[in-house]
């Protein structure tokens, strides 16, 4: 399986090619609990206001409708942490329409307002294969190391094939 199908472009054979260290990439990222997660900006279709999800609840994966078209929706919570998403307004929740490498739409329900960052290549890497297969955040291909304020933050890269599987 390809990991870097967020962004082949950059991340060729997982590698990232010492010429374009210099390079930025800009990512949508948000937070899930204690975690930072992020989007390449390329894969991200919108951001929408929080919209009624339909699931069976036994499972991560919901549907929402929009438009003239049916798009899946992902609860990163129960995904992740197996709990359900904390009981917020819904007002103040988020709905980030993404795409996976076969450009299927799907949905990932955040509870706050993503930022932007514009993140060097050189800041990124590589998740260990050993690491993705013995954690939850197996649906995550790379992480980065974001100076932020007077710290930085570490933020997982999420792998949208992972989430959901092309057909």
């Amino acid at each position: 399986m390809n990991t870097t199908t967020s962004f082949p472009s950059v991340f060729p054979n997982n590698t990232v090619d010492q010429s374009s260290v210099s390079q930025t990439e800009k990512f949508l990222v948000f937070s899930v609990g204690k975690l930072n997660l992020a989007l390449s900006v390329p894969i991200v279709e919108k951001i929408l206001n929080y919209t009624a999800i339909h699931s069976s609840g036994t499972t991560a994966s919901g549907i929402v409708h929009l438009e003239n078209r049916s798009v899946t929706v992902i609860d990163l919570y129960q995904r992740l942490f197996n709990i359900k998403q904390p009981n917020i307004s819904h007002a103040k929740q988020f709905l980030i329409l993404a795409k996976n490498s076969q450009h299927e739409s799907f949905g990932i329900v955040i509870n706050e307002t993503p930022t932007l960052f514009d993140v060097s290549l050189s800041q990124i890497r590589v998740l260990p294969a050993s690491y993705r297969q013995n954690d939850t955040l197996n649906i995550a291909s790379h992480v980065m190391i974001i100076p932020y304020k007077e710290d930085s933050l570490t933020v997982f890269l999420l792998d949208c094939d992972r989430l959901v599987n092309p057909v």
